[in-house]
């Protein structure tokens, strides 16, 4: 098996697969009702945002664990209300079920990632010389 070498938090999978999911939002959020604008379209653009800048300063951090887990905790957290604002926009008529259950699903296998990392942050740290 491979060793692939990470440099930085931009070559997680995670970070890749949060970013991707960001953008996607922000592609289908265009078209919501401008009454939106402060709310729902906002919320979920920072929320899904957030999963990425937590993990790059989680990253930033491994060298002290408990700020690296504190981090991830935090990344973990905004993918989970970036999963309760796709509900409230599916519930609003905003994205149809099918982009729900794609865009949820994606969510969730950012959560179970950051789950693992979450259960398992070792091999992430710093190595002490």
């Amino acid at each position: 098996m491979k060793t692939v070498r990470i440099n930085s938090a931009t070559d997680l999978r995670v970070y890749k697969q949060a970013y991707a999911l960001a953008m996607e939002i922000f592609n289908i959020s265009k078209q919501w009702p401008s009454e939106e604008k402060f709310s729902l379209t906002d919320q979920i653009r920072r929320s899904s945002r957030s999963v990425c800048a937590n993990l790059r300063e989680a990253w930033a951090k491994r060298r002290y664990r408990a700020h690296f887990v504190s981090k991830l905790t935090d990344s973990d957290g905004e993918n989970s209300e970036t999963d309760t604002w796709l509900d409230f926009a599916k519930d609003c008529g905003y994205i149809s079920g099918k982009d729900h259950g794609q865009l949820a699903t994606d969510c969730k296998k950012i959560g179970a990632m950051l789950g693992a990392m979450l259960n398992n942050p070792g091999p992430f740290l710093f190595k002490k010389t």
